[in-house]
């Protein structure tokens, strides 16, 4: 459970905070975009966070082909690391340390 406890309440304090402040936005998730890219110095921060969700997609497909998973078994990752950026890859952990998990827990009832 160690392996899912951090990346899970990190999921779910940012994910809570993501809604909350999508709920209170005066504008539209793409608006908002467009606005930080039309200044260099926002712009340069949200190339630096894109840049590292890409890399965070490729350790995602490597970790899952490691794993002997399909690459398609990172698509729905990657699809939400596109739109929240961080979301992604942290709800990637949470699903793979339950996969471990219950993965530990079979060989140890087999035993």
């Amino acid at each position: 459970m160690k392996s899912v406890a951090l990346p899970l309440v990190v999921l779910i304090a940012f994910a809570g905070y993501t809604v909350s402040v999508m709920l209170q936005a005066e504008q539209s998730l793409i608006d908002f975009g467009i606005s930080l890219m039309s200044r260099p110095d926002t712009a340069q921060v949200v190339i630096d966070l894109y840049l590292l969700a890409i890399l965070a997609g490729i350790w995602m497909y490597r970790d899952a082909r490691k794993r002997g998973q399909s690459g398609w078994s990172v698509v729905p990752y990657l699809l939400i690391t596109a739109i929240f950026v961080s979301v992604g890859p942290l709800l990637y952990l949470v699903v793979r340390g339950f996969q471990d998990r219950k993965k530990s827990v079979g060989a140890s009832q087999r035993i």
